[in-house]
């Protein structure tokens, strides 16, 4: 079917919305890889929680998540007493139970308060990216911390079964049924033929706005610096003082915090289900692949231009589109592997 002008730019704004999503996933993967050689395959599974939870909030109802933070934070507080049992210490005991414990109770108990009162949009996401975020810190302490020593092929084992199961628990805290959410910004205006929502315009200014904010920690704070050297060489940065630990659990924290937001934005443009962060996060690994996992502006362009890529992919040839995304990485890979020189055991 050829495509006219009017077509071609609801598509570009179709795919640079869904790209702008794709960006924070992908911003995301860089940065746990680059911090702790975790292919954080379960980043999508805090997409679909925190639409989720949105979605409950919005219904009068507790969110699921909070039960959900509660096992998670048992589970975290149970993993940490036993790996430091030989080293407790009051001060152990007392950030575990603060963190693992006492914080998921107090989130538990403020959402079943404040949830029947519908307070609209502006107290119900910050509830939900508070219910999500420490679920990226208790899950590295629970799955990936004991590992940190491992090989990446260990380390992506590791994120898989930690992805079947975060997800067989979604559906068993969230039901199959799936859900849409208000949109954040009303109205819309016309520009030429082309026709912009409030939601569109949501989107990318908040996704442009974590982006600068991404930036800016990185770039002008202390902790966000600390992070780099744990990307930059892990060993040495521990060597000089920076407990890589903690960098790990940091690294993890935004992880989740990106996929909060991310979810919160894709809520009201399509269904989400318990399972479908798990296509959005991989559309989002294709961006950080065709980044080379190591560049987060590579990251964001990449992750536009999938977005983009997709939306003509469903006009042409919607029933293949997924393949056709997933085959974008194909060509990248291929160049990549005719630079990599091989290993002084490996003929030449």
């Amino acid at each position: 079917m050829p495509v006219d002008l009017t077509i071609l730019l609801f598509l570009v704004q179709d795919g640079v919305i869904n790209g702008a999503v794709y960006a924070l996933g992908a911003i995301a993967l860089v940065l746990v890889f680059a911090v702790t050689r975790v292919i954080f395959v379960p980043q999508g599974e805090f997409i679909a929680f925190s639409a989720m939870t949105v979605y409950a909030l919005e219904n009068g109802r507790s969110p699921p998540t909070a039960v959900l933070l509660l096992v998670l934070g048992v589970l975290a507080a149970a993993a940490t007493l036993i790996r430091e049992r030989r080293h407790l210490t009051p001060r152990v005991l007392l950030v575990t139970a603060a963190f693992n414990l006492l914080l998921p109770a107090a989130l538990f108990a403020l959402v079943r308060w404040l949830a029947p009162m519908r307070l609209g949009p502006w107290a119900e996401v910050p509830l939900a990216i508070a219910l999500v975020v420490p679920m990226g810190p208790m899950i590295y302490r629970i799955a990936f911390e004991p590992l940190a020593q491992a090989s990446v092929l260990v380390l992506l084992i590791a994120a898989f079964g930690v992805h079947f199961s975060i997800e067989g628990l979604g559906l068993y805290f969230f039901g199959p049924e799936g859900i849409g959410t208000a949109p954040l910004a009303g109205g819309s205006f016309s520009l030429g033929s082309l026709v912009v929502t409030g939601q569109s315009l949501a989107v990318l200014g908040a996704a442009a706005l974590l982006l600068i904010i991404f930036h800016l920690f990185f770039q002008h704070t202390l902790l966000g610096k600390g992070l780099r050297a744990c990307a930059s060489n892990r060993l040495g940065a521990g060597l000089v003082g920076i407990p890589t630990v903690l960098a790990g659990q940091i690294a993890f924290a935004l992880a989740a915090a990106m996929a909060a937001v991310a979810g919160i934005l894709i809520g009201p443009i399509q269904t989400v289900y318990y399972d479908s962060g798990f296509l959005i996060g991989l559309k989002a690994f294709v961006a950080a692949m065709i980044g080379g996992l190591v560049s987060y502006p590579f990251a964001v362009i990449a992750a536009l231009a999938v977005g983009i890529a997709e939306a003509f992919f469903s006009f042409w040839a919607s029933n293949f589109k997924e393949a056709l995304v997933f085959a974008l990485l194909i060509p990248f890979l291929l160049i990549r592997s005719l630079g990599v020189r091989p290993h002084e055991d490996e003929p030449e």
